[in-house]
């Protein structure tokens, strides 16, 4: 089944598809329905890309707080300026 659909283009915009299409050596209504389509599936890959991209972003969260070390890790001053001093005094080595 097909159904008809009538577009009101100015003189300037036709002339630019009809170029367009005359160009590829389709016909006005095709090119315009390869274009459409061409969008249209573009779209559904956005779409689903951004399902994706929401599903990786909950993976990711997921790993927020699953690793302990069983103890603070530096969150006080005197942690900090003892690391500080150690990192100062060279005995750091990487």
């Amino acid at each position: 089944m097909s159904q008809q659909f009538t577009l009101e283009l100015s003189n300037e915009v036709y002339a630019d598809l009809q170029q367009k299409a005359n160009a590829v050596g389709v016909s006005l209504t095709e090119w315009i329905i390869a274009v459409l389509s061409k969008q249209t599936n573009g779209l559904g890959g956005a779409l689903d890309s951004a399902a994706r991209q929401e599903e990786a972003r909950q993976r990711f969260r997921n790993h927020a707080g699953a690793l302990s070390l069983g103890h603070v890790t530096g969150v006080d001053n005197e942690s900090i300026d003892a690391d500080l001093a150690i990192a100062y005094a060279g005995e750091y080595e990487e």
